[in-house]
């Protein structure tokens, strides 16, 4: 025993152990600042993004107006005199430009009067946009019974007019602009004063189609939203139902071997795969091979499809595997079939992480830009999509793609409407997480 006891190492002295123990819970409160700063970095950024982001963003959600009475005069409106839409209709845009510029003429007399002698029809003209023929036109085709009858319009001021009434605009940037005229700034302030020139909400910015860079302040996202949800319709009805049969099989039923063993380790690879990667594969089978058309919202769905079913069956996966064995065990102990305790026991309860991942897995596809600018999508579309099924082979294009679209054009008022396109995508990510999370606590059991 005494040989033993002195073979021992001396324990440390008393003063050592505290300084021990004080370099280890200096350590630990070292690890947890640079864990509460980390955090705090990250909020910093994400604050500055969404600060950002609002702040370029909101302005698109409101317009400037110009509002002037105008005469719809039914001669040159309803030659035929039936109100017949599609008599209506063969009186294109510009037979009413010359209704407008006669409403101008006489709001520039009437401003005249007011003490506003500078603001000429042809100041005006150059105010108001470019399309305010086709917004007259879409009026009285929407509303056959206001010709005849002079009525109070709104129409859309011009993009340069609209981006200085924001603020995005000054005098000394307009100063080297060839295509606004600092005349038309006076005028402007001039006009909001007299109430004539107004800036408010916008719904239209929601349900537009895009427009030319001519007309900024025209571009909506109406038929980028439709073919959003076009496309998450496609993946919802193909990616869900597959992809969880699938994980069922491979976790449930499929025999362990070397070819299961392949088909795991391929789809773990597949959900690491660029997403541009399967726009190649849009490319190359849905469209060279199926034959189906481009930009069209059955390829962008299929294609989102193939790449968001490696997320969901990964998902799943995990979701059955964290179901104790024990249930499955009782069940099949008490007479159950094997597809009974899977269908009646294991899945019930691995519902909320199956819905959180598939959820997860559309948010995904919702934000997803290089497969579609690949398949087409990034065309220019003016026309929306029709009606279900048939609207799915309409050209039309997605919300992500629409912000591409709009940052690649030089008018600063494509930029702000770039960043409420963000806004749009970003409500509804947020939208569809929340859903993931409240039936993740709704569908939740405990065992």
């Amino acid at each position: 025993m005494t040989d033993i006891a002195s073979a021992l190492p001396a324990l440390p002295s008393a003063e050592a152990r505290a300084a021990l123990t004080r370099r280890r819970y200096a350590a630990e409160r070292r690890f947890r600042a640079c864990g509460v700063g980390a955090v705090a970095i990250g909020l910093a950024a994400l604050v500055l993004l969404l600060w950002s982001v609002l702040d370029r963003g909101l302005p698109a959600f409101s317009q400037t107006f110009v509002r002037t009475e105008i005469f719809l005069d039914a001669a040159v409106l309803d030659p035929s005199g039936t109100r017949d839409p599609e008599a209506m209709k063969k009186v294109l845009t510009f037979g009413y430009t010359p209704l407008i510029k006669a409403s101008l003429a006489d709001l520039s007399a009437e401003l005249q009067a007011e003490g506003a002698p500078g603001i000429t029809p042809a100041l005006l003209a150059g105010m108001i946009s470019e399309g305010a023929s086709a917004q007259l036109r879409s009026y009285v085709l929407a509303n056959p019974e206001a010709i005849g009858k002079t009525i109070e319009f709104e129409f859309l001021a011009t993009g340069r007019i609209d981006q200085f009434v924001k603020g995005n605009v000054t005098r000394e940037t307009a100063a080297g602009d060839a295509r606004l005229d600092p005349a038309q700034l006076d005028a402007a302030d001039q006009l909001m004063k007299l109430g004539v020139m107004t800036k408010r909400l916008n719904p239209a910015f929601l349900t537009n189609p895009d427009a030319s860079e001519n007309r900024p302040e025209a571009a909506g996202l109406g038929v980028a939203l439709i073919g959003s949800a076009y496309m998450m319709l496609i993946v919802l009805v193909l990616s869900l139902p597959i992809g969880v049969a699938a994980s069922i099989y491979l976790e449930e039923f499929a025999p362990k071997n070397r070819l299961t063993d392949v088909i795991e380790v391929n789809i773990s690879n597949l959900a690491a795969v660029p997403s541009i990667v399967f726009g190649i594969l849009g490319i190359a089978f849905f469209i060279n091979f199926a034959g189906l058309p481009m930009s069209a919202p059955i390829v962008g769905g299929l294609v989102l499809t193939v790449m968001t079913l490696p997320t969901i069956i990964i998902a799943t996966r995990v979701a059955i595997k964290s179901v104790p064995p024990s249930i499955k065990e009782a069940a099949l102990g008490v007479g159950a079939s094997r597809m009974q305790a899977v269908f009646h026991h294991v899945l019930p309860l691995a519902m909320p992480g199956i819905l959180t991942g598939t959820i997860i897995g559309l948010a995904r596809a919702l934000g997803e830009t290089a497969p579609l600018l690949l398949i087409g999508m990034v065309a220019f579309v003016k026309e929306f999509p029709g009606r279900l099924p048939g609207g799915l082979f309409d050209p039309a294009t997605a919300l992500p793609v629409q912000v591409y679209n709009f940052t690649q054009r030089a008018d600063p008022a494509f930029v702000e409407r770039a960043s409420g396109a963000i806004i749009v995508l970003l409500v509804f990510l947020v939208i569809m997480n929340t859903i993931a999370v409240v039936l993740r606590q709704k569908l939740e059991r405990t065992w």
